[in-house]
């Protein structure tokens, strides 16, 4: 990891601070930067679809800095059964935040967005000149959507009143804390899950959506709260910032990983009726590289660490 990062904030808002990118942030803060005051709000007191309740706990609060890491989130199946959630929920979230950010003169925010708001088809490396240059991938274009709404709005904020907002696009993200839902979770802990009941349960095989040949790159996520915070203090642009691992692996490849992370020996079956997403999605990151940051986890310890995590909690994760 880098050498720390001089930051001029104190009272940092990290609102989504129970999801697997925020509370990675906390733990952060707390360990690397013990001045800061680090401000949360739980869902059952602050809900940030609410335009009103968003805006009074901003102006009560008071953040200097605000890193806007909540949402509405899944997987492929998620997304295709709860459009209008991953759409509205997302919209609001940002529109919510990013405005009243706006009135209350907050000193910075940082918008967290996804790799998935570039074209399904796009060159690769994905650049960030490849934002609104092609259709998005059809499974998860809700979401996208709403990402690209957000990143917009920062982008207007700045050029309108001169609020320092910024945006950064990361890549696939997993590690402790992950969603572990075989319906709503991203691929790392969905796979986990997957390979770990059929383990319990000795089934022999283990199918699995699609064909296993999507190429995707996966960041771990005390590695992507480094980037952050090297965004919160060294980055002032109104272009977003993608922050990526830099190395791809297929998701048959990963699910083999995984199978033998979890101790799975079965087969697996790849069910080519269902869909794959985009085919290939690694980002150009020379943008975050240049601000003297890379990544430090290697994906089999992160995987190991993760599974370490989820074995741990997996009866909470469970009720």
């Amino acid at each position: 990891m880098p050498g720390l990062r001089n930051l001029p904030y104190r009272r940092i808002w990290v609102a989504g601070h129970r999801g697997l990118v925020g509370a990675s942030l906390v733990r952060y803060f707390r360990d690397h930067y013990p001045q800061c005051e680090i401000l949360t709000a739980s869902r059952d007191t602050l809900d940030l679809r609410r335009q009103d309740e968003t805006e009074r706990w901003i102006a009560h609060n008071k953040p200097d800095a605000i890193i806007l890491a909540a949402a509405t989130v899944g997987g492929i199946g998620a997304n295709a059964a709860r459009p209008a959630d991953f759409l509205y929920d997302n919209l609001a979230i940002a529109t919510n935040v990013i405005h009243a950010a706006a009135v209350q003169n907050v000193g910075k925010l940082l918008f967290l967005g996804s790799s998935c708001i570039y074209p399904r088809d796009c060159a690769q490396p994905i650049a960030e000149k490849s934002l609104l240059s092609g259709a998005l991938e059809p499974s998860n274009e809700w979401y996208a959507i709403a990402k690209i709404a957000g990143l917009k709005l920062c982008q207007a904020y700045r050029r309108q009143g001169g609020h320092d907002f910024i945006a950064a696009m990361p890549c696939n993200l997993y590690g402790p804390g992950d969603r572990f839902d075989l319906e709503q979770s991203h691929v790392i802990p969905a796979l986990m899950m997957r390979f770990d009941h059929a383990r319990r349960a000795g089934d022999s095989c283990v199918t699995l959506w699609g064909t296993g040949r999507p190429l995707r790159e996966f960041l771990y996520i005390d590695d992507l709260a480094d980037a952050l915070v090297t965004l919160l203090a060294n980055y002032s642009g109104e272009g977003p910032v993608n922050i990526g691992a830099g190395r791809e692996i297929s998701i048959a490849d990963l699910a083999v990983k995984i199978a033998h992370v979890t101790g799975y020996n079965g087969r697996i079956e790849w069910d080519s009726s269902k869909p794959d997403g985009t085919p290939r999605k690694i980002m150009d990151s020379s943008r975050m590289r240049a601000l003297d940051w890379a990544p430090q986890t290697a994906l089999d310890d992160g995987l190991a660490t993760a599974w370490d995590w989820y074995v741990r909690n997996r009866d909470q994760q469970a009720a």
